[in-house]
């Protein structure tokens, strides 16, 4: 059975409902304290998915993911290039697609992991965005979004407006690396239209994943989207389908989906006795690729 990590840690907020996420998929799920894992009370290699779950890590003090970023820098680079070589899924969700641009986990133009090459900037509005969005699938090769083609889910960030250079855009595109993007409710692209394109994001880029597909990263929360009673027009849809004699079902497949992917594809690839020994089967990027560990792009330098 698929285990999956829950990464905790002053600020985080999300931790229980991504766990929720993946037990109703099938995992065993735990939450970890990040320090638990710079201790060694517990190890990242136990562990078939990563998840950096939203919140406001360490207040976001010196930028949003910045400060839980620099402590996955410092004290577990190492043992977090272990678990890609190994051919493992990362999730980040909000902040935690913040801290993962941070650690360069979605490489650019000939780049490895720890290189840095988008950003997440604040809302075009100059505001807090809380509001439900639709997003759209885009990629075929993405282990999370298969099966999906539209979502409705909410967003609450205040720096969340992807940007990229336009060669890196264009790599995305051409490498199907563009998981989601913000579009109406019948599937028609924002077009960078606010509120529906919620902070500006450049192509209305929603989430990306690195070039193996085992690495995602998105803004909106589908993990507080599971139930159908959470969604905005729930009780329209009640009054409707009691109208048409039938029921709402209770969760919201599109967005159990993601988590669903994850544990299907760990376990059909990655069961313990065979797991990190065949790397074509994995698609492990090449030892020169992982990465060295990054330099601190925090103001001081400073080791967290």
């Amino acid at each position: 059975m698929a285990k999956a990590i829950i990464m905790s840690g002053y600020g985080i907020n999300s931790e229980k409902e991504s766990a929720f996420a993946f037990e109703k998929a099938g995992a065993v799920a735990e939450i970890v304290h990040i320090n638990d894992l710079i201790s060694k009370k517990k190890a990242l290699s136990d562990y078939d998915i990563l998840m950096f779950p939203g919140g406001f890590s360490y207040g976001d003090d010196t930028g949003s993911g910045q400060a839980f970023a620099g402590k996955v820098k410092n004290n577990l680079w190492d043992d977090l290039m272990s678990f890609i070589g190994s051919g493992k899924l990362i999730l980040g969700v909000c902040n935690g697609f913040q801290i993962m641009v941070h650690l360069g986990l979605f490489p650019g133009i000939g780049g490895a992991y720890g290189t840095r090459s988008h950003a997440l900037m604040s809302n075009c509005s100059a505001r807090f965005e809380c509001r439900d969005v639709f997003i759209k699938g885009n990629s075929k090769g993405c282990v999370f979004t298969k099966g999906i083609t539209t979502a409705h889910l909410p967003v609450c960030h205040g720096e969340g407006r992807f940007y990229c250079k336009d060669e890196t855009l264009e790599q995305l595109k051409k490498n199907s690396q563009i998981v989601f993007t913000y579009c109406d409710s019948e599937g028609r692209d924002a077009a960078g239209a606010y509120p529906k394109n919620p902070n500006g994001s450049l192509a209305d880029i929603a989430g990306i994943c690195d070039r193996t597909g085992r690495i995602m990263g998105m803004m909106p929360h589908p993990e507080r989207a599971l139930f159908t009673t959470s969604l905005p027009d729930f009780h329209l849809n009640r009054e409707l389908a009691r109208r048409a004699g039938s029921t709402l079902p209770e969760f919201v497949e599109d967005n159990l989906l993601i988590f669903k992917n994850a544990v299907e594809y760990i376990d059909k690839n990655c069961i313990k006795e065979n797991r990190s020994k065949d790397k074509e089967k994995s698609g492990i990027m090449p030892e020169e690729k992982l990465g060295k560990k990054p330099q601190d792009d925090s103001a001081s330098g400073e080791k967290i």
